[in-house]
């Protein structure tokens, strides 16, 4: 057996190499992803790239894919599509910008006032949620895998303070999925803008406001230069990203080939949320001191109320209409109302005693 250098190869890397599946003769495979990021948008673009570097050093270079970025193929949005329709064999994506097609996919990206980042990969892995996120992805003749977790996101830049519900009312504003049916209910004008577009509408005052994720992936945005007012997050506290893969093309690979990927893509998403964590950290605190116009604020209790409200009324509406969108959001809160006991015996609990003596 070929010997590997010292902490170079991971011991499935090693093993791999030298067998014979991936001599010079193995098959080979080439395939194309199409993400709805930018390719310079770390950590958002991250994933994909990690998943193709992967494969190829664990095949011996002979599955290859070559990841696109949204400034390359100019269809940020319709990444499903594009699988689906076998243009691409895999994408990076947000399963929620899919709601337009089937409200239950947006389940799986997050909902307001959901699951922690930890809640949800526990719901995913071993509550299953996976079988459900396959079972709603099956009409599309694609196979659905978490891609990578942001967790908490911000509430959203805006360009006035929001003392009151009356605030939101007319305020134009780029949110999707659930949380932007929630702000309609409350009287916010609505859109959804492709990731790259979204400072030129800041700017040029086509919204009024905008969340996207978080301080790692916003100050790169530049939002904070026109909005000053950064809102702490209640829509979206542990936005999964995901990759889509067409079935036609992974039931083509050989085995091997398919346990790789399915391995790649895991480590993956697992590392985006460490990395997302950390660039967050950095980021903000670069933020708060190269730009102290930045005012984080939290929304006032009676609008968060409202939110709530209309939240459990657009989900309540889906369910009674569609029985796997109950399905999916009766399985999510079950599991959540069990984990969330134990988030706060250890996380919060953590963090208020440890604060008192941390001062």
């Amino acid at each position: 057996m070929k010997r590997c250098a010292p902490f170079a190869l991971t011991l499935a890397a090693c093993l791999l190499a030298a067998s014979p599946l991936f001599a010079a003769e193995a098959k080979k495979v080439r395939w194309n992803l199409a993400t709805t990021w930018n390719s310079t948008l770390t950590p958002l673009s991250t994933p994909p790239a990690k998943v193709a570097q992967m494969v190829s050093d664990m095949t011996g270079g002979n599955f290859v894919i070559k990841v696109e970025g949204a400034e390359k193929h100019k269809a940020p949005l319709e990444i499903l599509d594009m699988v689906k329709g076998g243009q691409y064999e895999m994408g990076h994506t947000a399963s929620y910008y899919w709601k337009g097609k089937d409200a239950t996919t947006a389940l799986f990206t997050t909902v307001p006032f959901g699951m922690t980042a930890s809640e949800q990969g526990a719901w995913l892995y071993y509550g299953g949620g996976m079988e459900l996120m396959q079972k709603c992805y099956d009409k599309f003749e694609v196979y659905s895998l978490p891609g990578g977790n942001t967790g908490v996101q911000m509430g959203g830049w805006f360009r006035k303070e929001i003392k009151s519900l009356d605030d939101l009312k007319g305020l134009k504003m780029r949110i999707p999925s659930v949380a932007g049916e929630v702000f309609a209910k409350l009287g916010v004008n609505v859109t959804n803008i492709a990731p790259g577009e979204l400072y030129t509408a800041l700017d040029r005052g086509a919204i009024d406001a905008l969340e996207w994720v978080g301080p790692g992936m916003d100050i790169k945005m530049g939002f904070h230069k026109i909005a000053p007012y950064y809102y702490a997050g209640w829509h979206e506290p542990a936005s999964d990203m995901q990759f889509l893969i067409s079935k036609k093309a992974f039931e083509a690979l050989p085995p091997e080939y398919q346990a790789i990927l399915k391995s790649a893509i895991k480590t993956a998403s697992a590392d985006m949320y460490f990395d997302n964590f950390a660039q967050n950290a950095q980021a903000w605190a670069a933020m708060k001191t190269e730009y102290p116009n930045v005012k984080v604020m939290t929304f006032p209790e009676p609008v968060l109320a409202a939110m709530k409200k209309a939240t459990d009324e657009v989900l309540g509406d889906y369910a009674a209409k569609d029985p796997l969108f109950k399905e999916v959001l009766d399985s999510q809160r079950n599991f959540m109302r069990t984990a969330r006991e134990w988030t706060r015996m250890s996380e919060q609990y953590y963090l208020q005693e440890s604060e008192k003596v941390n001062k």
